[in-house]
């Protein structure tokens, strides 16, 4: 992530590079917060990520291990609650910063932007995938990438090729039968239409009052989408499994709607209005969604084996006749209708297909992980990047609301000017703090643990206030960060991690490779190491790497990688050498 800005609006390239070409500025012109906070980020990330080389990833979502005690509970739960979430959307907010870095410096020069972007993008991906098929499966650098990409289309993309491309998707998805290129096609679909709102400035009438196209789709997807939920769930045979899903989209977006079409105005406040929607759309989506599935009636439930036994024997679930075989056809040779209880029985089959797929798929990756070559492992790996590359298109969205955050904060001049806007990073730090660690502990009071398959253990409820949380905590941690580095105590000495964040991409796999080596049964062979012991074990390779950072910066001018991503992304070798 390019994290440097001209010193003044007039800064002049470097001597030899043409006035029209990008390239990359001096080191003295960074901006020393945001390699400082950077470098904060990497503490957390890796904190998060050990855990992941030691447990199964393919169990990600089922928080806490119910197994812990003492002081290895002790370590669970703090990174749980204080550290999981809030990194990786300090890192997105920053990457989302190099980009209106990048972006505002072209502006300033009357240099190419968006080509000198899109390799910059490239070189991300291939790092990414590389990183995913070759050393672990919980690699983010893939999923900026594609952010990144939705973002450009965000930003620059034109209706015609995007709708194009869409249709092509589509018709690919069809054609192969293969459903990823409908999670693609949804993707950019959305990012079709949240373009919508930050370039076009078009309005349509609708019963005599002016507002947005971007509103007027989202008010009328989201009467769509209510109207649908109704009616599914009025019809006694129809389909039950879309029933939650729409209750739930169906009003989120028609608020959506409506507060678009309220905050339209002013234009150069959409960008910071839409970033913070963005994430939190998908926060409050998936505590709403919680708290319908933990507390709205299943229709289906009266149909289950031990609520017909009982059941009187008058009462309405006996008196349903056994159906006849799926296969039997009725007089006119008409498959007849499934019974709900043949439908509860159908969906629950799948259920129980469903888990133990995944039951398998955790055995697998923790025999392939502790007692497989490293062959077996990158062919595994490797297997299940076409579904990591479809998923990623989803959480883009997410990401993208983090960019146009962090590209707010760039714009703004906020970073830049960090000590002269310290007043507002304290309100982050006493505001941001208490209320995002708040929200995730309040949902530790719910639940801390999922077991798969149980709808009712409120886990998607804790799960999305935790999501609440992580934005105002994520701010709230950058905020705290720029308070220690410009104040006058000896926590200012926090700018010993801005080396650590000058080689951020270095760093990131570099711990990566040490944990693949020491964890996994291929290498060293240490897998399931105790939770406390892995924060021991952070502490101790996070201050080597802290220290080799400082002895390679003083001898170099740029991390290995670094200086590999910039001289393709500028297509010109940067020195390297002090």
């Amino acid at each position: 992530m390019d994290t440097t800005l001209p010193v003044n609006a007039a800064a002049e390239p470097e001597r030899g590079t043409p006035a029209a070409v990008m390239a990359p500025i001096a080191t003295t012109q960074r901006i020393e917060s945001l390699d400082v906070v950077r470098g904060f980020a990497l503490l957390g990330i890796f904190l998060m990520n050990i855990e992941w080389f030691n447990r199964p990833f393919t169990s990600f979502g089922e928080g806490m291990p119910r197994d812990l005690s003492g002081v290895n509970w002790l370590a669970s739960w703090f990174v749980a609650y204080f550290v999981q979430g809030k990194f990786w959307t300090i890192f997105s907010l920053l990457f989302g910063m190099g980009f209106a870095v990048m972006m505002v410096r072209a502006e300033q020069a009357g240099r190419e932007f968006k080509p000198v972007y899109l390799r910059r993008v490239l070189a991300l991906a291939v790092f990414g995938a590389l990183h995913f098929i070759f050393l672990w499966d919980g690699d983010i650098l893939f999923s900026y990438a594609v952010a990144a990409l939705m973002l450009m289309v965000v930003l620059y993309g034109r209706p015609k090729p995007l709708l194009l491309t869409i249709a092509v998707l589509v018709g690919l998805g069809f054609v192969l039968d293969m459903k990823g290129f409908f999670g693609i096609a949804a993707g950019l679909a959305i990012a079709g239409l949240v373009a919508l709102y930050l370039r076009n400035e078009k309005r349509i009438k609708l019963r005599g009052r002016s507002l947005p196209v971007f509103s007027g789709v989202l008010l009328l997807l989201g009467a769509g989408l209510c109207i649908a939920a109704a009616v599914f769930w009025l019809l006694p045979d129809g389909p039950t499994e879309p029933r939650l899903p729409l209750s739930v989209f169906g009003p989120l977006v028609l608020v959506a709607g409506w507060l678009s079409w309220k905050y339209f105005d002013p234009a150069e406040l959409r960008g910071l209005r839409l970033g913070a929607s963005l994430y939190l759309f998908g926060a409050v989506a998936m505590t709403l969604g919680g708290l319908v599935q933990h507390y709205a009636p299943d229709p289906l439930a009266a149909y289950a084996p031990g609520a017909q036994a009982a059941a009187p024997a008058a009462g309405p679930v006996a008196a349903v006749a056994p159906a006849p075989p799926a296969s039997s056809t009725s007089a006119d040779g008409e498959k007849p209708k499934k019974t709900p209880a043949e439908r509860y029985a159908e969906r629950e089959a799948e259920r129980a297909k469903r888990l133990a797929e995944g039951r398998a798929e955790k055995e697998t990756e923790v025999r392939v992980l502790t007692r497989g070559s490293y062959a077996e492992a990158v062919l595994y790996r490797a297997g299940r990047f076409p579904e990591k590359v479809a998923g990623d298109f989803g959480f883009a969205m997410v990401l993208i609301g983090m960019f146009l955050l962090g590209i707010g904060f760039v714009r703004s001049g906020v970073m830049e000017n960090a000590r002269e806007h310290l007043p507002l990073f304290r309100k982050l730090a006493l505001w941001g703090l208490p209320i995002g660690i708040g929200l995730g502990l309040a949902g530790s009071l719910i639940a801390m643990s999922h077991v798969p398959g149980d709808r009712t253990d409120g886990w998607g409820i804790a799960r999305g206030l935790t999501m609440l949380g992580n934005l105002p905590a994520c701010l709230g941690y950058v905020g705290l960060v720029v308070l220690m580095l410009h104040g006058k105590t000896p926590l200012a000495r926090i700018a010993v991690l801005a080396p650590m964040g000058r080689m951020a991409l270095t760093n990131y796999l570099l711990q990566s490779l040490i944990c693949a080596v020491y964890f996994h049964g291929y290498a060293l062979g240490h897998w399931g190491m105790p939770r406390a012991q892995q924060l021991v074990f952070v502490a101790v390779v996070f201050v080597a790497q802290l220290a080799f950072s400082h002895w390679w910066l003083s001898r170099f001018r740029y991390g290995p990688l670094e200086w590999f991503w910039r001289g393709y992304t500028y297509r010109q070798v940067p020195k390297f050498k002090l």
